[in-house]
């Protein structure tokens, strides 16, 4: 039996532990570890932690008995991996949690934006049933493109193809053998840039990727184009954007990120009341003149945030503490 402390949980997830780790014991210690708390794991063999959790060489001095780190997120910047090989402690991360979810979100903002839905809600709420203006398109037969071929974009490939949609991808680390598993055309940016009727942003924030959206790809587009973004705000120059949705360049944009919001490294930490405490991001959209636009759909970075996935979460770090205890550790970082 192995002694597990917990950290940064919410009390449904603590019921669905003890249900599934009976075997064990379970410390749960609520809020971020800290010099003050740290104690309560100090008999500990195993840690599992959210990005809050800033485990080094000092924490690590304090926990003897820990073998294994399990962080409940994707990021592990927060854990001193060096440390802890140094001490013999194995690091296993959640590599994926969200795809199907963040899929889905992204469709249903091509949908939402393409049927007109916001415009018909506001519209029936005030009583009026008229249709002039509210005029949509299908997606069927338009070309869709995805920017990130990753798990994500893989799901959103699936999707379209359903609706009889034409896809095409820009990803550099795919070969046009791998595309074609998802019925995709692979292409390079610009092309892409050039024949999507919508483009769909699934690629991580980098220094290479920051603003590829900007002034000079947006005027490659289509003149009308849809714009979804789900990955990171700084993939787009929000002035750019606001600058093509003013001269029609842009037809309309779904954004559940935005360029200014603050700065979350884990989907799953914007749920965190540590989060709340260091960014308002209600106040960051409601001075967003993008708010304000009637073709221009804005969600509060919400696009990972469904039961199913919170509930892999939990269901991979069990798993990763089950794998290392019976000898064959999983999801390992920084081997």
């Amino acid at each position: 039996m192995s002694t597990i402390a917990f950290f940064e949980l919410e009390g449904w997830e603590k019921d669905y532990l003890k249900r599934k780790l009976r075997k064990h014991k379970l410390v749960f210690i609520d809020g971020a570890l800290s010099d003050k708390n740290i104690p309560q794991a100090a008999d500990a063999d195993i840690l599992s932690v959210f990005i809050y959790s800033r485990i080094g060489e000092k924490e690590l001095a304090r926990l003897p008995n820990v073998k294994l780190i399990a962080t409940r997120s994707t990021g592990y910047d927060h854990v001193n991996v060096a440390d802890c090989r140094k001490r013999g402690i194995t690091v296993c991360n959640v590599p994926s949690y969200g795809s199907e979810t963040v899929a889905e979100y992204a469709m249903a903002l091509m949908l939402s934006l393409a049927k007109k839905i916001p415009q018909s809600m506001e519209r029936t709420r005030k009583g009026e049933f008229t249709t002039t203006g509210l005029r949509a398109f299908d997606l069927e037969k338009k070309t869709l493109g995805i920017v990130g071929l990753g798990k994500i974009g893989q799901h959103v490939a699936k999707m379209a193809r359903s609706f009889g949609m034409k896809v095409v991808a820009a990803s550099p680390r795919l070969t046009q053998e791998e595309a074609k598993k998802y019925k995709c055309k692979l292409v390079t940016l610009d092309e892409l840039l050039a024949k999507s009727d919508i483009i769909s942003l699934h690629a991580p924030q980098t220094a290479e990727t920051r603003h590829m959206i900007n002034a000079e790809s947006i005027a490659k587009m289509k003149k009308g184009v849809i714009l979804v973004n789900t990955a990171r705000g700084g993939l787009v120059d929000a002035r750019a954007l606001l600058s093509a949705l003013d001269s029609g360049q842009i037809g309309a944009a779904g954004l559940d990120v935005l360029e200014e919001e603050c700065n979350v490294k884990e989907e799953r930490q914007v749920l965190s009341p540590e989060f709340a405490g260091e960014c308002d991001l209600k106040a960051v959209l409601a001075n967003h003149i993008l708010l304000n636009k009637p073709n221009v759909i804005i969600t509060p970075h919400n696009a990972f945030n469904s039961s199913e996935a919170l509930q892999r979460i939990l269901d991979t770090t069990r798993e990763n503490i089950e794998a290392f205890v019976g000898g064959k550790a999983e999801n390992t970082v920084g081997n």
